[in-house]
């Protein structure tokens, strides 16, 4: 029986790990297939506050992971395939490898961005393909770049990009955007942004970096190549929800529901980090979250504790 599982080794579930190792409370982790989450794939982290050099991704788990060891979380590296959350505590978590049986269970599964599916897309991540403005943009100054989306998301970001590139084209399927209009007013007075309609990416190209992107007309089927230095998409994000589905309350996206203290609408599981937060998603905004959860899963297991002591008998006199 274990005192409280964490799934996801990303900034969230890693310090969730930390601070309820911290508690006494030996944390079990179950790392999943994506080990260190989607920083472990950003080739550098320079907004993170302690390290005013930066560090990469991969640095930036290890470390992690290795401070929550130390005070003796226990890791797993494993991928859960089920979980029934509707019978507990306890809650049965199952891996590839073993079932589990757990007090309390901190989610911290993550989201993964919606990504082209075209050719060079997955070959050029880190490399000039990027899905984080706020992680990346500072290194594209003096470059030209194509925001990929037409909703709020492509604008804050590419609004965002115009702080360090020359120019940036915002490149959209159809003649109008989804985004808010206050939004799209701040766009086209941007001297920076050139939108590109009714066209798709086809393809990015380079060779250990983005050199180009070829481009096609939805409208009349012309495809032509243009040189670029970075690619920045913005079609979505994917909760990694759902083992989750038909136990817990979600959004019509698919991102878990919490109070204001990260609890689900289970008592006894918590969520913290992007499988729940669709705004922020930093590093340092899902650490903070894993902090949260794992204070208010050693508040339930205190409480649990309490509720599950006999009651004293009276003392006569």
């Amino acid at each position: 029986m274990e005192e409280v599982m964490i799934l996801g080794s990303g900034p969230a579930g890693l310090t969730a790990a930390i601070y309820a190792a911290r508690a006494n409370l030996s944390p079990l982790l179950v790392t999943g297939s994506e080990l260190g989450g989607q920083i472990a794939t950003t080739t550098d982290v320079e907004n993170f506050p302690g390290f005013p050099e930066g560090l990469t991704g991969p640095q930036m788990y290890e470390l992690m992971l290795k401070q929550a060891e130390r005070f003796g979380t226990r890791v797993e590296y494993d991928e859960v395939t089920g979980v029934d959350l509707t019978q507990g505590p306890p809650f049965r978590v199952k891996t590839h490898s073993t079932e589990y049986q757990t007090k309390a269970v901190i989610i911290a599964t993550g989201a993964r961005p919606r990504k082209l599916g075209v050719p060079g897309e997955n070959q050029l991540i880190g490399r000039g393909v990027s899905y984080c403005a706020t992680c990346d943009g500072f290194f594209f100054r003096g470059k030209e770049l194509i925001v990929v989306g037409g909703g709020d998301s492509a604008l804050q970001e590419g609004l965002f990009l115009t702080k360090f590139a020359t120019k940036v084209n915002i490149v959209h399927r159809r003649d109008q955007l989804r985004a808010g209009p206050t939004l799209q007013a701040r766009a086209a007075r941007n001297e920076k942004i050139n939108f590109i309609w009714n066209t798709v990416v086809t393809e990015i190209v380079g060779n250990g970096a983005v050199r180009a992107v070829r481009l096609k007309d939805v409208k009349t089927g012309h495809e032509y190549e243009r040189p670029i230095d970075g690619v920045f998409v913005y079609i979505g994000h994917l909760p990694n929800t759902h083992l989750f589905q038909g136990q817990l309350d979600m959004d019509e996206e698919g991102y878990l529901i919490v109070d204001n203290r990260l609890h689900t609408s289970v008592p006894g599981v918590f969520a913290a980090g992007e499988v729940h937060d669709r705004i922020f998603r930093q590093a340092i905004t899902s650490a903070g979250f894993g902090c949260m959860a794992a204070m208010e899963a050693e508040k339930y297991l205190a409480a649990l504790e309490d509720r599950l002591q006999p009651v004293p008998a009276a003392v006569s006199r």
